[in-house]
């Protein structure tokens, strides 16, 4: 294809860039050849012109179309180069949040630094037993391949996870050893995966530091082994290391750390127990201070330490050992810090008393001369003499830091091999899976002998993976009959032999070791004269003399030469160790260097396996021989254990994971460009790209192709044969017939032909869009032109009746107007002449009135003033009198005045005269003798005075003191007077005041009235405006009344939602607890079958010992009978069977049993003590009772002396009954009457026959009563058993009657004293049931916290021991239950053989009383004919119809032949459904009537076992299990249909309530058969599950439906499954058949339609949750197209509901999640309008849910668009409120709580008849 067609106008390509690495543009113009340079314009609209080489003429990379972006498989692109990967692995990591993808066989993990929810439980089922193309990229589909193919090719696998430090290598190995330990399964008693993740803290501990890159970096290689067995079963793990950096003790750069155990240490110094270590800050030891960056943000280091210590007691690393290996770290950092000073410029020497020198001796128990002897000195060895030689300070330091390494790389040996001794199990191994996780290519500014020995590894790693891929690719085209060249690939064979092979880099430098005088520079000269001009890939740099420069496979990298020896060698000082091994104070040092030497690797293959861990001194035999002729180099070490790994690996299935770190900074999903491609092209994955690309990268199917391609064919190229079809296109589309090779399945394609097939189906498919569009244009713009006219058309006609009808109006305007006129005229002037006439009778009228009006108003004015005249006239007269009087009354006055002064005047010189005197004596001595006289009486009085005066003196003072009181009160209202004369002055001021206001008042009053007359006028139009204003205020008020009321409306619409959510509520709580429940049954029931294989297996392995074996008499060969005897012998042999295992059970199986058997022991005592308390309790509680039953007891006797009082007396109501009849036969005897046939005689026979039965129901009652009392009965003392019968005898002595009477006496006084006897013994045996009740209640209590205490324990265990511990718990709580119920069984038959003694005893007296009974009757012959008077006689009446009977050996044959040997199909369809249940009910009510407790025991409980029996066998037939479920559900509804409970009776006919059970409640086995309906419900839901599973995927989401509508994209390497239905692949069909074959199963099985309705609601859901799961989980299905099928096989599903009638239960709204997704792939995905729509219409899936199927949405065609980033966060921000589970996937495990609502059966027991076909035979209906 010439480039002329590909490199057209609008092609886009790659350009180099210096920023991203690579940029996109596009062509300008055509390119055509011969052009220097192409016309680009970039994305941002930039144009720029792109300049070709001269030399090459390369063009610039093609850009695949849009529709490959974002692929799965790298080598699903059509153009296979670097910029295609890079854009690939960006657009899926930053718009897809993908961080996985593969790249042929490679899967290539990008590190997001952000924790992903992708690795839950749920994402590890959803991966198990998937092909690794069906689903989206993952670590688990790699580990889900490597397990099955070691399950199906019975060929080990390794995992190699590489990448550079940081990558998340670790991560990826240790999610694949989860998905191992999950989907597999571990047989040992402790989780290998948790020992394994156990021993990640202790391995990032001592091998984990902080770099530059990482703050958490592997220093380490490791590969790990994980061992399965026969079943595939995880038995175990292994773990080998490879180059550990050991000069990192000693030394680290700028920002890093030393490991961290050092640093835990030293956080950790406070501790007591760290106290004998002096430790202090790590800044103050020189190992641990050098980078400057002791701490690490966000990691607390004590805590680590913690976590760390944990791990070691998990792993079996006692507290001794730990603090011994602390010991040692700590004596490490002491070492660092001695200090070394020179003596003279050849020797050293250290000062004396050196405080950290002295603790590292005390801490290593070595001698304080000796350490710091032979750290300043060396011995020399010649052939002669030994000499010591004095060390340089230099030396001296660099041979403490060796030493320092030396016990560091000790340790760290010393510890995997510990964690592997913990990690093995004594299982045999039959395969393994090994995860390698090493160290990527590493390059540096400064490289050194560690980054050489990196890069090696990666080398020989690098060389393996291009021949696998080489021999993948060469194996297809073999497979595919296609030829094929030898593709040309990068061999990296000579840059391994330039490092490995003879005289390479490897061999000069053990060389330059072994020399006497050996050194950098001389080896580095060496290298420049061997390679330099021998090997291209051998390069000297220009400026300096001491590096060299190696070409690898990634990149070139230069090596700085300086230590390359000094590492190499790994020296130490022999003469050190040996004063370390002469430590006796510190075994474990001693241990260290002692066990070393002759260590293995952990897999036991070859020693060394540690790299640069193994030592280079073997103390055993070396002592004999110089170092130089036994130890080994670093790099023969490292070399020897890579060539180790390689042949693991050949020998294995590798798996490739290649990590990517995406950016430096560890920011989260931030990808730069330039690292990302600097790491692919280290790691390989460009080389498998080219690889690929070399060959032929693109693989179609012929189905595949066609249905892609097929636009491009015509119809008559369209032939039957699809691969001839397609050969015929592609040689028409393809001239080149290079480009393409047919294969036998496959078409393959070279690279850039599926993009050029591509643009030629864009074209087409363009160029049909456009004559689409063209002729819909026209169709559209001829519809519109035609609607136009006719719209015309239709106006003009209208507008002219229109015109018309105006015009007519017109004129009938015209004429009526003027009719209107003319009478309107008239009526004006006959108004106005009117109007006239009214005006002028107006006037006249108001005239003439106004006239009389002032004439009136005259003479009334006249009037008036007369009156006024008259009345002023006598006011001036009556004024002018009154003067008058006045002035006379005054001149009067006056004159008196002055006559009385005269005569005052005349008197008063009289009065001076003598005269006047005499005459005024005249009569005085009369007047004294009177006076006198009363001056006696006056003295009498006042004698009486003054007594009165005493008298009054008295009152006096009294009274003056109420006086001065009343004075001062007085004075007080003087002065309140004053004060009040002071405001009357201002009162009458304030008067006058007042006055004058009142005028101003008066005037103001006026003005106010003239003002109110206003206002008036005013408040009349304010008043009119408030009338409005309340109009409007009703109006408001009406409509604010309308609002309360659509507000309260609300308010209860609102309450009622609120109810109803609540209702809602409580129903989800209700199904969540039923759900618990029933999970707790199937966990109860997975134990139990556990524990019945463990039994079965622990059986099996006794047989084959001697003593153990079974005879054939104890085992039968038919294993579907059951017995209990059996039963019991299973558990005993299971018990001993146990015991023979427990003995093989580990020493930490064995420590932790010894500590619950201690923690057992303690609980014992407990319980013993508290038992004790509660018995003095009980004798307390007794004495008590005791007296208060003594009170009691004269109550009862009363009570009993009344109730034998009513029996005396119906008993001679009975006599004389019976002497009636007797008188009625002698009296007749004579006629004849009574003989034999006569009507007397038939009746009085009739009467003694009820006599009779009413005597036998009588017996039978008295049997029962005394059946339940004998028990009792043998409580009671034998004082009472031997007094009371004298009592009785002599109450019977009195009587005087004789015969049947006495006996009918005496065994009703038997009867009376039972009944005594029985009220006191209920009355004991209810205290005692009361205390064995509340020592049961406080047993459960007890039980119930120890379950708490060992469900707690267990959860703190790993998964695999939790089960382990709870069988174990489960198979002890069996065991005891049986042993009691063994107990209790033969208490019963104890009490059974009693009871039918003294049944018989019993039987015998009431046999003896009958005949005394009968003793004195008189013949029927003896009857005389007299009038018959038939005697009523009670009796009861018995019905025994509905029951059948069988003996109690025939059970096991019923339980045989009704259970499990029974054929479902036969039954369900020839028989009724539920026989097999009414037949054992009718049985159950049989032994309930004859009152047989343990029959009717046996015959539930073999039931019940023997349907678990049956399900277990045959559990994987869904028509057995429905069947069961059927009956079951049917015998649970029997037993509470005729259990007597109100409740149920309701329900049945009177007929049925008769049937109903009389002795027995069977409430607790209701509840037991309700929990076996769960199980079989439960096993139903799981066999339609595997029954299911396989078609959901293939038929609701990879068939196509809808023909033609899904396009099928290119694959990759990885097979993907195929969308086009082939033979033998499921389609929706094929579901809809499956379900309607579960529908008519069961309703053929009689199944409850409730119940169905739950079965389809769960099936349903099952589909709905895989099919989502998968559609999360798979870009490919992710389209518009898929959507569309996925929403058409949902219609076909509710069609199929609405065919059964089953629209209305809930099963639909279980699909609503996958019919939200399916229309979220429909929808418009652009605008916020659209991101609302999403967020209202996706109400059923969670933001996870939503956001994934977002990012997975990939187009099928380019016309269709990708969702944008800033799309996908809208929706995040505005889902970001929502509360719900951050979950990703459905629970397909989840099953829905299942109920059993009650349905009676209408079929009447005793019409049911039993076929012969079922064998039963035996069975009697009664």
């Amino acid at each position: 294809m010439a480039a002329s067609e590909l490199y057209t106008k609008r092609a886009r390509v790659w350009i180099p860039d210096a920023e991203e690495v690579w940029k996109s543009a596009e062509l300008n113009k055509d390119y055509k050849n011969g052009d220097a340079s192409l016309q680009l314009m970039l994305e941002d609209g930039t144009n720029i012109e792109h300049k070709l080489d001269p030399k090459t003429k390369n063009l610039p990379y093609l850009r695949n179309p849009d529709i490959l972006v974002g692929e799965n498989d790298l080598t699903a692109l059509s153009y296979l180069h670097e910029p295609a990967v890079l854009h690939n692995l960006k657009v899926r990591f930053m718009d897809s949040k993908l961080i996985y993808t593969y790249c042929g066989i490679v899967l290539v993990a990008i590190n997001p630094y952000e924790t992903l929810g992708i690795y839950g439980s749920d994402i590890i089922n959803a991966y198990s037993g998937q092909n690794m193309g069906d689903m989206d990229p993952h670590i688990f589909a790699v580990a889900e391949e490597a397990y099955k193919q070691m399950a199906r090719d019975e060929r080990n696998q390794s995992i190699i996870v590489s990448g550079e430090s940081g990558a998340g290598k670790t991560v990826s190995a240790k999610y694949a050893m989860r998905y191992f330990a999950t989907v597999s399964g571990s047989t040992s008693e402790a989780n290998v995966e948790q020992k394994v993740l156990a021993s990640n803290p202790i391995m990032e501990a001592i091998g984990n530091a902080k770099t530059t890159r990482n703050d958490n970096s592997s220093r380490f290689g490791k590969y790990i082994e994980i061992g399965f067995d026969t079943r595939y079963r995880i038995i175990g793990a292994n773990m080998r290391t490879y180059l550990l950096e050991k000069s990192r003790v000693v030394f680290q750069a700028d920002e890093e750390r030393n490991y961290h155990i050092f640093y835990q240490l030293c956080a950790s110094s406070h501790l007591p127990e760290f106290k004998m270590l002096k430790l202090s800050s790590a800044n103050d030891f020189l190992y641990t201070r050098q980078g400057r960056s002791p701490v690490i943000d966000g990691v607390d280091d004590t805590k680590e330490l913690s976590s760390t210590r944990k791990a070691f007691t998990l792993l079996g690393i006692n507290e001794s050992n730990q603090m011994g290996l602390f010991q040692v770290l700590a004596a490490i950092l002491h070492l660092g810090n001695v200090e070394i000073k020179d003596r003279d410029s050849d020797s050293s020497v250290i000062p004396p008393n050196n405080g950290h020198l002295t603790a590292f001796c005390d801490l290593v128990g070595v001698t304080y001369q000796d350490m710091s002897q032979w750290l300043c000195h060396r011995k020399l060895k010649t052939a002669t003499e030994t000499y010591i030689k004095t060390l340089p300070r230099l030396q001296a330091t660099n041979a403490r830091d060796a030493l320092s390494k030396h016990i560091y790389a000790k340790l760290f040996n010393w510890i995997v091999e510990h964690v592997n001794k913990a990690l093995i199990t004594n299982f045999k191994q039959h395969s393994f899976i090994g995860v390698l996780d090493i160290y990527g290519f590493e390059t540096f500014e400064i490289n050194s002998f560690e980054q050489f020995c990196i890069n090696y590894a990666n080398e020989k790693l690098q060389q393996q993976f291009n021949m696998h891929v080489f021999k993948l690719e060469q194996e297809e085209y073999m497979k595919e009959q296609i030829p094929w060249t030898l593709i040309d690939f990068y061999d990296n064979q000579p840059c391994i032999n330039l490092i490995e092979a003879k005289m390479g880099i490897l061999d000069l430098l053990d060389e330059e070791c072994k020399m006497p005088k050996g050194s950098d520079d001389s080896w580095a000269q060496k290298l420049y004269n061997t390679h330099l001009k021998t090997c291209s890939l051998f390069e000297k740099p220009r400026m300096s003399n001491r590096a060299f420069i190696i070409q690898h496979f990634a990149d070139k990298v230069e090596y700085q030469c300086d230590g390359f020896l000094e590492k190499n060698k790994d020296t130490v000082n022999e003469e050190q160790i040996n004063v370390l091994k002469a430590s006796k104070e510190f075994p474990l040092l001693v241990e260290l260097f002692h066990d070393g030497e002759k260590a293995i690797s952990p897999t036991g293959q070859v020693p060394g396996t540690g790299g640069r861990t193994r030592l280079s001194i073997k103390p055993e035999k070396g002592r004999e021989k110089s170092s130089k002729e036994h130890k080994k180099t670093v790099g023969c070490q490292f070399r020897n254990s890579l060539q180790m790994l390689m042949e693991t690996l050949n020998a294995t299935t590798p798996h490739y994971v290649r990590c990517i770190k995406p950016n430096d900074f560890k920011l989260a999903f931030s990808f730069d460009p330039k690292r990302a491609v600097q790491q692919l092209r280290a790691c390989g994955v460009l080389e498998t790209i080219r690889i690929s690309a070399a060959g032929f990268p693109s693989r179609w199917t012929y189905q595949e192709f066609f249905s892609r391609y097929r636009v491009l064919m015509k119809q008559k190229d369209v032939l039957p044969d699809k691969r001839l079809t397609c050969r015929n296109v592609l040689e028409h589309l393809v001239q080149d017939q290079d480009k393409y090779q047919f294969g036998k399945t496959k078409i393959f394609f070279r690279a850039g032909q599926v993009a050029y097939l591509e643009k030629l189906r864009a074209e087409k498919l363009r160029a049909a869009c456009i004559r689409i569009q063209k002729t819909i244009r026209c169709w559209l713009a001829r519809k519109k032109y035609l609607r136009k006219r006719s719209a015309a058309v239709t106006i003009q006609r209208f507008t002219r009746g229109y015109q018309a009808r105006c015009l007519a109006k017109f004129m009938r305007r015209t004429q009526a107007a003027t009719t209107i006129q003319k009478y309107q005229r008239m009526c004006v002037e006959k108004k106005r002449y009117r109007q006239k006439q009214a005006a002028a009778l107006v006037m006249q009228t108001i005239l003439r009135a106004y006239m009389a009006r002032q004439k009136y108003r005259a003479l009334l004015r006249e009037s008036k003033v007369v009156i006024i005249q008259k009345r002023v006239r006598g006011w001036l007269a009556r004024c002018w009198y009154k003067r008058c009087l006045v002035s006379l009354v005054y001149l009067q006055c006056c004159f008196r005045r002055m006559k009385a002064r005269r005569e005052l005047k005349k008197l008063k010189i009289e009065a001076r005269s003598v005269e006047h005197f005499k005459k005024l004596n005249k009569g005085m001595e009369n007047k004294i003798m009177q006076l006198q006289r009363k001056l006696d009486e006056q003295n009498k009085e006042n004698r009486l005075v003054n007594e009165r005066l005493v008298g009054l003196e008295n009152t006096y003072t009294t009274e003056s003191e109420r006086m001065r009181g009343e004075l001062s009160r007085l004075r007080g209202a003087e002065e309140d007077a004053k004060n009040k004369g002071h405001q009357v002055t201002s009162l009458l001021e304030e008067l006058e005041k007042l006055r004058k206001e009142l005028s101003s008042t008066q005037k103001e009053k006026k003005t106010i009235e003239d003002w109110a007359q206003t206002y008036r006028s005013e408040m009349e139009k304010m008043v009119s405006e408030l009338k409005d204003q309340n109009g409007s205020l009703k109006k408001e008020k009406d409509d604010l009344n309308r609002l309360i009321q659509e507000q309260s409306q609300q308010m209860t619409e609102k309450m009622a939602r609120a109810i109803l959510e609540e209702t809602q509520q409580l129903k989800t709580d209700l199904n969540e607890e039923r759900s618990r429940y029933q999970n707790l049954l199937t966990e109860h029931l997975r134990l139990e079958e556990k524990y019945d294989d463990l039994k079965e297996e622990m059986v099996s392995s006794n047989v084959s010992k001697p003593g153990h074996r079974r005879t054939d008499s104890t085992h039968s060969s038919n294993g579907s009978e059951y017995t209990y005897n059996s039963e019991c012998t299973e558990l005993e042999d299971g018990s001993r069977a146990t015991e023979d295992v427990t003995r093989g059970i580990d020493t930490s199986l064995t420590l932790k049993l010894q500590k619950r058997l201690t923690e057992l022991e303690q609980e014992k005592q407990s319980l013993r003590n508290e038992l004790e308390n509660k018995e003095d309790q009980f004798q307390r509680a007794r004495a008590r009772d005791d007296v208060e039953f003594k009170k009691a007891r004269g109550a009862e006797l009363e009570y009993e002396s009344l109730k034998r009082q009513e029996l005396e007396s119906e008993n001679k109501k009975l006599r004389h009954d019976l002497k009636e009849i007797r008188q009625s036969l002698v009296g007749n005897a004579a006629t004849g009457a009574g003989a034999p046939g006569s009507p007397a005689y038939k009746v009085v026979l009739e009467q003694l026959n009820a006599s009779c039965e009413e005597l036998e129901v009588r017996k039978e009652e008295v049997l029962i009563l005394r059946s339940q009392l004998v028990s009792q009965k043998e409580a009671m003392h034998h004082k009472e058993t031997m007094t009371e019968p004298s009592v009785y005898v002599e109450d019977v002595s009195k009587l005087k009657d004789a015969g049947e009477l006495k006996q009918a006496y005496v065994g009703l006084k038997d009867t009376n004293r039972l009944l005594e006897h029985q009220l006191q013994t209920q009355r004991r045996g209810y205290d005692s049931e009361v205390e064995s009740l509340r020592g049961e209640l406080q047993n459960v209590k007890e039980e119930n916290n120890r379950q708490q205490q060992l469900l707690a324990q267990n959860l703190q265990l790993p998964p695999e021991a939790r089960i382990e511990a709870s069988l174990q718990h489960e198979i002890t709580r069996l065991t005891n239950e049986n042993l009691d119920l063994m107990e209790q069984l033969e208490k019963q038959d104890r009490t059974i053989r009693k009871l039918k003694k003294q049944l018989k005893v019993y039987s015998k007296r009431i046999g003896e009383m009958g005949a005394g009974q009968t003793e004195g009757q008189t013949s029927p012959g003896q009857m005389v004919d007299e009038p018959i008077h038939p005697v009523n006689i009670p009796r009861r009446e018995k019905d025994f119809q509905g029951m059948l009977e069988y003996n109690k050996e025939d059970e096991l044959k019923l339980v045989k032949n009704l259970i499990l040997e029974l054929k479902p199909r036969g039954v369900a369809v020839n028989l009724i459904p539920g026989l097999p249940a009414y037949i054992l009910f009718m049985c159950l009510r049989h032994a309930d009537y004859v009152n047989d407790d343990q029959k009717v025991r046996t015959l539930l409980t073999s039931t019940i076992n023997s349907i678990k029996k049956i399900l277990k066998k045959r559990g994987d037939d869904f028509e057995t299990v429905s069947f069961w479920l059927s009956n079951t559900c049917r015998f649970l509804h029997c037993l509470k249909q005729y259990s007597g409970d109100e409740a149920f009776m309701k329900h049945n006919s009177q007929r049925q309530n008769e049937h109903c059970l009389s002795n027995f409640d069977l409430a607790e086995y209701r509840q037991v058969i309700s929990d076996l309906a769960i199980q079989i419900y439960q096993q139903l839901i799981k066999c339609m599950e595997n029954i299911l599973q396989p078609m959901i995927v293939s038929g609701m989401l990879e068939h196509e439906t809808i023909q033609g509508v899904s396009g099928v994209k290119p694959t990759g390497l990885r097979k993907r499954t195929s969308s086009i239905a082939d033979e033998g692949t499921y389609t929706l069909d094929s579901i809809l058949r499956q379900l309607s074959a579960f529908h008519s199963t069961m309703c053929q099985h009689g199944t409850d339609p409730e119940l169905i309705k739950q079965v389809v609601k769960q099936q349903f859901y099952i589909i709905g949750a895989v099919t989502l799961n998968n559609l999360l989980l798979r870009k490919d299905m992710c389209s518009w197209s898929k959507g569309m099928q996925i929403r058409y096989n949902v219609s076909q599903l509710e069609e199929w509901l609405r065919d059964k009638g089953l629209m209305t239960f809930g099963a639909k709204e279980t699909l609503e999640p996958l019919i939200q997704a399916a229309q979220l792939l429909q929808v418009k995905k652009k605008t916020d309008e659209d991101a609302d729509a999403i967020c209202s219409m996706c109400l059923g899936l969670t933001t996870a849910q939503i956001v994934k199927v977002l990012n997975l949405y990939t187009p099928v065609n380019e016309f269709e668009e990708r969702v944008s980033v800033s799309f996908i966060r809208t929706i995040q921000t505005r889902l970001r409120d929502r509360c719900e589970s951050p979950q990703l996937l459905m629970d397909t495990k989840m099953i829905y709580p299942v109920t059993f609502p009650f349905s009676p059966s209408s079929l009447a027991l005793e019409t049911i008849q039993i076929p012969s076909s079922l064998n039963l035979g035996f069975l009697t209906r009664v």
